[in-house]
């Protein structure tokens, strides 16, 4: 359907939900339609005061109406008249070789990842919380921000929300996203051409840089100088800077040292890996994206594949995109059994893993029970008395602070515990080495006990 008759009709609906004199104050001079680009529909309104209202109050309800009339995912966005005759002063002022124009200038922005979309937990509330403030005062807040954590927890998506949500407040800012090894080509590619300046010119006038992998960069010390410069150059104009890692801005190898020092100028921040509920709540947001019914996957199917798959968010998506593939093309209902078969091939690995996971549990447990002179089967047992219930929640911190097994895994080692109380014990080590001097002490001899067969 053409845009202009689908907002016409939306309006009429908003006509009969909404109080007359509020339809007329606010919808009815609502005509036009400014464009339509990166599945957002830009609808031209009078003023800020309108638009700030309309955002407030109706936004989402003009958007749940817009879901019945587009097959692909589009949403409203709002634009004022004097946004419009800036952007279209903009194209007449359009300097040749610079990269604001609609022809040369590409933000490379994956729409569809949004701060919106993104499944929040304890994993990722630091790393979320602090791109939603860059995103909203961009280069005030954290600048450098220097995202870093393992592959697929969500650190590019991180960076396209970012680059969205800035690009929804001002269509006007150039936005720019891309890998560091695109930043080695591109100059590469150049400098074999002696074309130095066109390559400046790619990144000219750019107000946010979001450049993925950055570890990328490693042993390129001609691009890193490159960078180096652009970097100082943003920096210095306020313009701002989103770097993402494998690791620590520490930890980055063959990348030299002023540029990894101004990495740490702003704020760090990691993403791990996700817990066994925040796992769930990622396959329950896939699954309301993959499919309109919402009840398709029992709760216990996604339990099962979260509890399998606990490595990454990717891998996770993945797993889920497979069971829904292989039940819809061979007519299964979805059962924990037949998310079993679809998954066998990718399972198998992981089970040899799980056996070498299970020796260094298993020698957690009994470096444990020999340090507080009880047995094993105390130390998994219902007893509660002081001297059993330490010893326990000291193992269970020990297992997740040197392993990372997910909460559900060990409480399934220490006799089948619930995964809240195996959270509430590593809280409770957590927190009283901190302040118990002894409780410190028990947790490094126990660390290095624990390691020496590693």
């Amino acid at each position: 359907m053409e845009s202009t008759h689908m907002w016409s009709e939306i309006k009429t609906q908003l006509e009969h939900e909404i109080e007359p004199d509020t339809y007329q104050e606010i919808f009815s001079s609502i005509d036009s339609i400014y464009e339509v680009k990166n599945n957002f529909i830009y609808l031209i309104v009078a003023n800020d005061f309108i638009k700030r209202r309309v955002e407030m109050l109706y936004l989402k309800k003009m958007n749940r109406l817009l879901e019945t009339y587009v097959e692909e995912k589009h949403e409203f966005r709002l634009i004022t008249e004097t946004q419009v005759n800036e952007k279209m002063k903009a194209k007449f002022e359009y300097d040749e070789g610079e990269i604001d124009s609609e022809e040369g200038y590409q933000s490379n922005l994956i729409t569809s990842y949004t701060f919106d979309n993104f499944v929040i937990g304890n994993s990722n509330r630091l790393s979320y919380t602090s791109a939603l403030k860059v995103a909203d005062q961009p280069g005030i807040v954290a600048n450098p921000l220097y995202i870093f954590g393992d592959v697929g927890l969500g650190k590019t998506h991180l960076m396209h929300a970012i680059g969205n949500y800035i690009l929804e407040g001002n269509i006007h800012s150039k936005v720019l996203y891309l890998k560091a090894d695109q930043f080695v080509e591109d100059y590469v590619r150049h400098a074999n051409r002696k074309k130095y300046v066109e390559f400046t010119h790619l990144y000219a006038n750019i107000d946010v840089l979001l450049v993925d992998d950055i570890q990328f960069l490693s042993k390129k010390e001609k691009s890193q100088e490159e960078f180096f410069k652009l970097f100082e150059k943003l920096y210095q104009q306020q313009k701002q800077i989103v770097i993402s890692s494998d690791r620590k801005a520490t930890d980055l190898k063959d990348i030299m040292a002023r540029l990894t020092s101004r990495f740490a100028w702003g704020v760090n921040v990691d993403i791990n890996r996700p817990e066994l509920d925040h796992r769930i709540k990622i396959l329950e947001k896939k699954l309301n994206a993959e499919t309109s019914d919402q009840d398709l996957v029992p709760k216990k199917v996604l339990e099962y594949i979260a509890s399998v798959f606990d490595n990454n968010v990717r891998e996770l998506e993945g797993a889920l995109k497979r069971v829904l593939f292989y039940c819809t093309a061979f007519n299964l209902e979805f059962t924990i059994k037949n998310a079993e078969m679809a998954l066998e091939n990718l399972v198998r690995p992981k089970a040899n893993h799980r056996d070498f996971m299970k020796d260094k549990i298993n020698r957690v447990m009994s470096v444990v029970a020999e340090y507080y002179k009880i047995s094993v089967s105390d130390l998994i047992s219902k007893k509660r008395t002081r001297n059993y219930l330490y010893p326990r929640q000291m193992a269970m911190y020990l297992v997740k602070h040197l392993y990372d097994v997910p909460f559900k895994r060990i409480g399934d080692y220490f006799n089948g515990r619930d995964h809240s109380t195996v959270m509430h014990s590593v809280e409770k080590i957590y927190n009283d080495q901190t302040i118990d001097s002894n409780v410190k002490i028990d947790v490094e001899k126990l660390s290095i006990k624990c390691g020496e067969s590693d």
